[in-house]
């Protein structure tokens, strides 16, 4: 194998990771129908988690202006509280 094979080999190799990196970004931007959403278009946001024991955790969701509480363990899920709504602080961005 000479230098000129070798070249040959790393600058397609460029190429071909250059195209994946811009399907990536296209993706990422864009969506895929399926398989990867839109940035900027999540309604459901992890507000705030916090591990009760070594097997439970709580996690306070929110949806568009609505907040959910729910607790998760080995055993599964439970819904503490549902359906409070979002009450806006002034001075303060979510």
């Amino acid at each position: 194998m000479d230098v000129v094979d070798l070249m040959r080999y790393l600058g397609a190799l460029a190429v071909v990771l250059g195209l994946l990196g811009t399907a990536f970004v296209v993706a990422r931007k864009y969506g895929l129908p399926g398989v990867v959403a839109p940035q900027g278009s999540r309604r459901l946001v992890i507000t705030e988690t916090l591990m009760i024991d070594g097997r439970h955790r709580a996690v306070l969701l929110r949806r568009d202006d609505t907040e959910y509480l729910i607790v998760i363990g080995p055993n599964g899920t439970t819904a503490i509280e549902s359906g409070s709504r979002v009450v806006p602080t002034p001075g303060l961005t979510a």
